[in-house]
């Protein structure tokens, strides 16, 4: 059963009904992904993009070595590859892997950049979505960019714990990565990012519990 889609931005301003009897046009299908499982792989081309209806995944970046890079996370709600869907030309740099056990909506941008002969009224309302979706993600982009400007790990962790606790309005939060795939996402690596975090917890600037944090104001 498809849950409610009133919640998801691709479809915001579209009755849950009108919603879901558009999803034939878009050619759209389920799909199950258990912890782990790649999504959507890197190097392939696709005119697919995802909207995750339950779970979380990962968007990360590996190179030849083997090293691991996390650009963000998509949690229920949020869309991925969109960028990617509406470019099938070019192949993913990044993969798509399932945080935790994970449902994907997947919808062919094709279809929704090409519509039909007789295009329902919500098209026009779907390609305005899409476009603030992908704008989001421009500036997603840039918040990642930022928090990895610093050149200490500290500085990196400061930088992405303010914005968290800015958007969260307290200085209380929990994040959606563990440490790895904090490391990962900050650009360091995994025991200096934990050594760090012991340091500022000692030198009382924040206390934590796995991944929630709290800030604390220096004495």
């Amino acid at each position: 059963m498809l849950p409610s889609l009133e919640n998801i931005a691709l479809f915001r301003g579209i009755a849950p009904g009108d919603a879901e009897a558009l999803l034939p046009c878009l050619k759209a299908y389920q799909k199950h992904f258990q912890k782990g499982e790649t999504v959507l792989p890197e190097g392939a081309a696709s005119t697919l993009m995802g909207v995750v209806l339950a779970g979380r995944a990962i968007i990360a970046l590996g190179d030849v070595w083997g090293n691991s890079s996390v650009f963000g996370s998509v949690g229920a709600g949020q869309t991925f590859a969109e960028a990617y869907a509406c470019t099938p030309d070019e192949p993913m740099l990044v993969s798509v892997v399932a945080a935790e056990d994970t449902t994907v909506l997947f919808l062919n941008a094709h279809a929704l950049l090409h519509p039909c002969e007789n295009p329902c009224a919500h098209h026009m309302t779907l390609l305005r979505n899409l476009l603030t979706v992908c704008a989001g993600k421009n500036v997603q982009l840039s918040r990642h960019i930022q928090h990895t400007t610093p050149k200490s790990i500290r500085g990196r962790l400061l930088s992405y714990f303010s914005e968290c606790s800015k958007r969260r309005g307290s200085r209380t939060f929990t994040i959606p990565y563990n440490r790895q795939q904090l490391a990962d996402y900050l650009g360091v690596d995994r025991s200096a990012l934990s050594g760090e975090l012991s340091k500022m917890q000692r030198d009382g600037l924040l206390s934590y519990r796995k991944n929630q944090f709290t800030l604390h104001s220096p004495e």
